[in-house]
């Protein structure tokens, strides 16, 4: 069972959400929030944390990144799915960074949203084409130059490997199955990566990877893949 929380001040828009989510089997509304500060009341008296959260950004008294940095420093396990109106380069950037796992318009289809849902909760992101292309556009304008693997981030030829295999999405099973190793060994591999490369989620692991090009991107992957 995925636990959801959804924070959004238009309740017909929440309400419709939650109505949609519901009746999914595998969904459960843990609590919904009509702004921000609502949303951090009832995180800080739950008594059963959700898994992810639907978070639109435009929210009276406290909005979604303003939110987002402080659920980054204070509920780092909680992924983020950003549901929103705005889908500037600016607004993308800035919430991935933060750690949001997918950022999608309202105008998504239903079967977008439970796809990304389930995504996210496997892998901790799903990114489609559009959202993609804005991260690639933003690596191509970065001078950031090349890390070395070696003494930059003291990363291991397997921490490497696995690195690359989160970012081609693959779950901690098929890394697994892929790799030869455990999924418990490939959760340490990625707990070393979170913490050599100072990111707090899987998300973040993915940006900073593609930023400082630590990972080869394949024509088969993402933005080629995803339609």
């Amino acid at each position: 069972m995925i636990n959801l929380a959804i924070a959004e001040d238009e309740a017909l828009f929440r309400k419709g959400m939650i109505a949609l989510l519901e009746g999914e089997p595998d969904l459960r509304i843990c609590f919904e929030a009509g702004d921000g500060q609502e949303l951090l009341q009832k995180l800080k008296s739950a008594d059963l944390l959700p898994d992810i959260l639907l978070l639109d950004l435009k929210m009276p008294k406290l909005n979604g990144i303003e939110v987002a940095k402080i659920i980054r420093e204070e509920y780092p396990s909680l992924r983020i799915i950003v549901l929103s109106t705005y889908f500037s380069k600016a607004f993308i950037i800035n919430m991935i960074e933060l750690g949001a796992g997918a950022y999608l318009p309202k105008n998504a289809t239903p079967d977008q949203v439970i796809s990304s849902i389930h995504e996210v909760y496997q892998k901790g992101f799903s990114y489609d084409q559009a959202v993609m292309e804005v991260i690639r556009d933003n690596m191509i304008h970065k001078t950031r130059p090349k890390a070395d693997l070696q003494t930059g981030y003291d990363i291991t030829a397997r921490e490497s490997e696995v690195l690359q295999l989160i970012c081609e999405e693959y779950t901690t099973p098929e890394i697994a199955e892929r790799l030869y190793i455990s999924p418990r060994t490939v959760d340490g591999h990625r707990n070393n990566l979170l913490q050599k490369l100072g990111c707090r989620n899987v998300a973040g692991l993915v940006v900073f990877a593609l930023q400082h090009q630590l990972v080869t991107i394949r024509p088969e992957t993402f933005w080629f893949r995803k339609g």
